[in-house]
C-alpha cells in the first residue's frame, strides 16, 4: 500500500483528490496538511511513500516546504500539484528536488499514475514539460531574465507581475515591506530593469503571470 499525504491549505481540494487516490486500492491517503508547516511536522511523526503538495499555501509555502523535505527526506518523492502552469514554477521546482509537476486541472486524469511513478523512482512529467527541460539543457540557449532570480525573488517578481504593491507582498508573505523592497531592487538589478510597469510587461508578455 503506498502510503499518501496530502498537503493543501483547502479542504474541498484535499477532499477531491482523495476521492481520486482512493479509487486505486493500492494507494491510500494516511494523513492531510494545510500548510507547508503542518506537512513538515506529520512527516516529522511518521513515515510516507509520496507527498503531493500545492504550491500555494498561507505560512509556509509549497517552494519552502519542498527544500526543507529535501534536507530532512531526500528520498521521500513530492509531487507539486498547482493552479500555476507549467510555464511558471516547473522547471524552478523540479531542479529543487520534486519527482513530478502537475496542474489541479489534470490531476483526475494522471495523478494515480504519477504516483505509482514517483513511488518506483521514477520522475513523472509531461511531454510538454520535457520539451521545456530539452531546451533548458541546451547549452547554447542563455537564461532568460527571470531564470537569473532566486526562488524568493521570482515569488516576489510574480506579484510586482500581477500588479500588487510592496505593502500588498509583504502582508502576502508575511514578511516586512523593507524585506520586500529589497527583493524589488534586486530583481530590477537582476533583470536589468527601472520600474514595476517594465516588470509587469515583462510578466505579461512571458505569461508568467495569470
Amino acid at each position: 500500500m503506498i502510503r499518501v499525504i496530502i498537503a493543501d491549505d483547502h479542504p474541498i481540494v484535499r477532499a477531491g483528490l482523495k476521492q481520486i487516490i482512493t479509487e486505486d486500492r493500492g494507494i491510500t491517503v494516511a494523513a492531510e496538511a494545510a500548510n507547508g508547516a503542518e506537512l513538515l511536522a506529520a512527516v516529522r511523526r511518521q513515515d510516507f511513500d509520496v507527498v503531493v503538495l500545492d504550491l500555494s499555501m498561507p505560512g509556509m509555502d509549497g517552494i519552502d516546504a519542498l527544500k526543507q523535505l529535501k534536507i530532512e527526506r531526500p528520498q521521500l518523492p513530492v509531487i507539486i500539484l498547482t493552479v500555476h502552469p507549467e510555464s511558471q514554477y516547473a522547471l524552478r521546482i523540479l531542479k529543487a528536488g520534486a519527482s513530478g509537476y502537475l496542474t489541479k486541472s489534470s490531476a483526475s486524469d494522471e495523478l494515480i499514475r504519477a504516483i505509482g511513478r514517483v513511488h518506483q523512482g521514477g520522475k513523472y512529467i509531461t511531454p510538454s514539460l520535457a520539451e521545456k527541460i530539452a531546451f533548458a539543457l541546451d547549452t547554447d540557449t542563455g537564461a532568460l531574465p527571470h531564470e537569473t532570480l532566486s526562488d524568493r525573488e521570482y515569488q516576489v517578481f510574480r506579484l510586482i507581475g500581477t500588479g500588487r504593491t510592496v505593502s500588498q507582498i509583504a502582508e502576502d508573505l508575511a514578511l516586512s515591506v523593507k524585506t520586500v523592497s529589497t527583493y524589488r531592487s534586486r530583481i530590477l538589478e537582476k533583470m536589468r530593469m527601472d520600474n514595476n510597469a517594465e516588470l509587469i510587461h515583462y510578466a505579461v508578455q512571458n505569461r508568467l503571470v495569470e
